[in-house]
């Protein structure tokens, strides 16, 4: 099928000079999201788009039987604060999941907090929350159309009204409480000026830490924290004693500095004098608990599985640092949790599967093993005092398995099922999960999930597969539920397949290195060495063969059908970063130079360029075209903002849209009322 794409303006005067090298940027005018012609832009895309896709003669009923699997009733573990324990919940399809209170775990639950009586189309959602220490405030962070800009709110929870007070200008913040349960501490950008809704461009920078008491106005707040560099955003931990606050500051995402302050009794006036515990970009560091003044952290200094170590903070001298649990020679020590006052809960990344145990806060050792299926530990709950705490478990094909643990006197460890998801007639006998190992193009082993029906499976090359992938910052993929990719496998005897390739952090910081910079070819190189091998081994056909990322993701598809079209029948490409060379002037781009590199430096330019998605489409070898390519972006993406996709777009409609053999559709749609993805509401999902 032929397609008439919409003709978007080519400005050839615009140009680039990097080192020597001229480079047009014909569609610069559409960084520009709201001047008249770039909305007449995204007006006639989605003109195309949505006819065509509406078209498709299963939509309603694929929708059908996804919404009819996603209506089940989904539970967050309990989260105890105060005498209470609050839970997320979600009857199925409401928008946002509300949350309810109870005074204890037998009670009737009650709701607490509703964000769907907040909008209409379920728009606003809650992001990032804190209760005081003796669980008396709520405070809580609200997101308008997915962007991550927020307003917090103050709840009284004994009488539920709100405080007057509303705290404007928040982005990328921690949130914590005095002990005194009046300060609290929070990050924004007041400098900013212009809008800050989510739709603008505008970088962000100049964020302070702020101290607000309870009870007044924003205009109050005293700066306590600043730095002179105006990239670095301010982490904040109020230690679990109530006597230091914990201050990290990040440039990009990688690598943090590390301070602290002493907090004395009594309302703050004045900046916090801090005292320097890392002082260079070297390593990430982040607060477990204290005793007093020794000080546990979980970092990978000198440690590329990472490992925890003790930092006296009367005298927090490297030379002095001590190891509570060393590095792994092999799995990764994702992260660690205190409970039961003296005991550390730690889940270790053992072969994209995780693995939990109980330690001893005082040596280390270990005290327990909890015996997990394949799958995620994808939330755990409880403080450093409580004798209780709550895990939740996932997998492909496990939705939400809660476990509760007690503790007694006597050190005995108690494990009983608390909450099991049910799933309307999914049986999740039906589908198999089997994970190999294939080798990418250097030759190194990479491990990917396969999960299939488990009756018929006929390697012969016909079945449709969905492939996704991420490969970047660090960030692990391990095993999820998801509705779609079951109505995909059961309804299109279809194959979804998971490869964990390098950029990500399941083999810890070598594997991470291995995707960052100059070596991020070896993450595309991985993506489209997991597409041979399922061809290959005759899961599927190049023609039956689909592709899958969003954002870092996003990235990866795009710059995977630019270099290997003959190896994807299609692509679906999620608010992906594909302006390599400009990425970092908009919004909180400069924060992923940790990453990426950035075109302002002569070799990283060199290498950016090469794989830059927007500077590197090319009509294919051999009379070949692009495989069906969907763009998915949002009006109100701040993090990756949508000139990415809708310079993409253009200058692929008019490179490749205009051949005669490119019969397959390369179309984009935008999205408006929501962001990057967080907090989007289910009806939008």
């Amino acid at each position: 099928m032929s397609f008439k794409y919409p003709e978007a303006r080519r400005d050839e005067t615009v140009k680039d000079s990097y080192f020597g090298i001229e480079i047009n940027d014909p569609y610069r005018w559409l960084e520009d999201p709201d001047s008249k012609e770039t909305q007449q832009f995204v007006e006639a895309q989605n003109s195309v788009t949505k006819p065509y896709i509406e078209g498709c003669a299963f939509k309603e009923t694929i929708k059908n039987k996804i919404t009819q699997l996603w209506n089940y009733p989904k539970f967050s573990t309990p989260y105890r604060h105060g005498s209470k324990y609050y839970q997320y919940r979600n009857t199925g399809l409401q928008n946002q999941s509300v949350i309810y209170v109870q005074e204890d775990l037998s009670s009737k639950a009650e709701i607490f907090l509703d964000p769907n009586t907040l909008s209409e189309d379920g728009t606003i959602a809650l992001s990032g929350t804190a209760f005081s220490e003796d669980g008396k405030t709520f405070a809580y962070g609200l997101s308008t159309s997915g962007s991550d800009w927020l307003e917090i709110k103050f709840k009284n929870v004994e009488t539920g009204e709100d405080y007057q007070e509303v705290l404007k200008k928040v982005k990328f913040s921690p949130m914590t409480w005095l002990h005194d349960n009046k300060g609290f501490f929070y990050g924004a950008y007041m400098d900013q000026t212009g809008k800050a809704d989510g739709s603008e461009t505008k970088s962000n920078e100049n964020q302070k830490l702020y101290y607000h008491e309870l009870g007044t106005d924003q205009s109050r707040d005293i700066v306590v924290v600043e730095f002179d560099d105006p990239q670095l955003r301010i982490g904040a931990h109020v230690s679990h004693c109530g006597k230091y606050l914990v201050i990290t500051g990040t440039k990009g995402c990688k690598n943090n500095l590390l301070y602290f302050a002493q907090l004395n009794p009594g309302r703050i006036s004045e900046k916090l004098k801090l005292t320097e515990v890392v002082t260079e970009f070297v390593a990430d560091f982040e607060y477990i608990t204290n005793n007093k003044n020794i000080f546990y952290f979980h970092t990978n200094k000198n440690a590329s599985n990472y490992r925890i170590v003790t930092i006296d903070f009367d005298n927090p001298k490297e030379s002095e640092w001590k190891d509570l649990i060393s590095e792994h020679p092999k799995d990764v020590l994702d992260w660690a949790h205190a409970i039961n006052e003296n005991m550390l809960v730690v889940c270790y990344l053992q072969d994209v599967k995780n693995i939990m145990q109980l330690r001893d806060l005082k040596n280390g050792n270990k005290l327990h093993d909890f015996k997990l299926d394949v799958g995620t530990i994808s939330s755990i709950s409880g403080k450093k005092y409580h004798k209780e705490m709550f895990f939740s478990f996932c997998s492909f094909l496990t939705p939400n398995i809660i476990f509760k643990v007690n503790f007694d006197e006597s050190g005995s460890i108690k494990e009983t099922l608390f909450h099991e998801t049910k799933v309307g007639d999914f049986e999740s006998s039906k589908y198999e999960t089997k994970q190999v190992f294939y080798k990418s193009k250097d030759g190194t082993e990479i491990p990917m999930f396969i999960i299939n029906k488990k009756v018929g499976l006929v390697q012969d090359g016909t079945k449709p597969c969905l492939l996704y992938g991420y490969g970047g910052f660090n960030v692990n993929l391990t095993p999820s539920f998801g509705v779609s990719r079951l109505v995909f496998i059961e309804n299109f005897d279809g194959i979804y397949a998971l490869a964990n390739i390098r950029g990500g952090g399941e083999y810890g910081d070598n594997w991470h290195n291995g995707g960052r910079f100059g070596k991020k070819q070896n993450c595309f190189d991985d993506f489209q060495y997991a597409a041979k091998h399922l061809v290959e081994n005759k899961y599927t056909s190049v023609d039956k063969l689909i592709i899958q990322g969003g954002s870092n993701g996003g990235l990866l598809v795009a710059a995977c059908i630019n270099q290997a079209p003959e190896l994807f029948g299609a692509a679906i490409c999620q608010v992906g970063v594909l302006d390599m060379l400009r990425f970092h002037k908009f919004t909180i781009g400069y924060a992923w130079k940790s990453d990426y590199g950035c075109s302002e430096e002569q070799e990283q330019f060199e290498y950016l360029y090469k794989y830059s998605p927007l500077h590197n489409i090319n009509v294919p070898k051999n009379n070949g075209q692009y495989p069906a390519t969907l763009l998915l972006t949002a009006d109100h993406d701040d993090r990756v903002v949508p000139l990415h996709s809708l310079k993409f777009i253009a200058e692929l409609q008019n490179k490749i849209g205009k051949l005669s053999n490119q019969t397959n559709p390369l179309l984009i749609r935008i999205e408006t009322r929501a962001g990057h993805g967080a907090g989007k509401p289910t009806s939008k999902i």
